[in-house]
Order: structure tokens, then sequence, then C-alpha cells
């Protein structure tokens, strides 16, 4: 996993204070891939309640992090129960490493 410890820490400190403490957080994509280089930072947060206005809320997410880490590229997607599943969901769940949940 290519994240430093304190990196993990911010993007499980924000995915908190934004979803709450249950909310499950799992990093897919390139940065869990140790041989590759760059890459930005694909993350699925999952919570058990619906959540409203998924996309700005998503953006929200993403613009956060960004900032907080010198303006790397940070994707967020949602997983809810009022949110249709996606293939997305499923190559996270597949591939990922969870950070928190």
């Amino acid at each position: 996993m290519r994240l430093n410890p304190l990196q993990v820490d911010l993007i499980v400190r924000t995915a908190r204070q934004v979803l709450g403490p249950a909310v499950q957080v799992t990093l897919f994509g390139s940065r869990v891939q140790d041989h590759l280089r760059g890459g930005d930072v694909d993350l699925m947060m999952e919570v058990a309640q619906p959540v409203d206005t998924p996309a700005v809320l998503s953006a929200r997410l993403a613009s956060r992090l960004s900032r907080a880490m010198d303006g790397r590229k940070v994707d967020v997607v949602l997983k809810a129960p009022n949110l249709s599943e996606q293939a997305i969901h499923q190559i996270a769940k597949q591939t990922g490493v969870v950070l928190c949940g």
C-alpha cells in the first residue's frame, strides 16, 4: 500500500468527521500496488445509513482530502443503503485494503 501512516490517519479522521465513527474506508486502485508509482487515491467509503446528496458529499470529501494531501487527486466512491451498487463497489471490495471499519 502506497500511503504513509499520516495519510491513512488523515483519511480515516476526515471520513469519521464527515460520515460518522462507523464508516468503513477502503483504499483501492493503483495505490494498493506497491510496485507502481504515482496515481490518484481511490477510496470507497461505506456507511450503514442512507446519505443525502451523495454526489455533493463525495465531492466535498474528495476536495477536503486533496487539499490536506498537498493537491494529490482523490476520488471518493460512496456506498450506502439508498445508493445502487455499481461495478466499482465490487472492484473496491475485491481488490482494496480496508483502512478502517
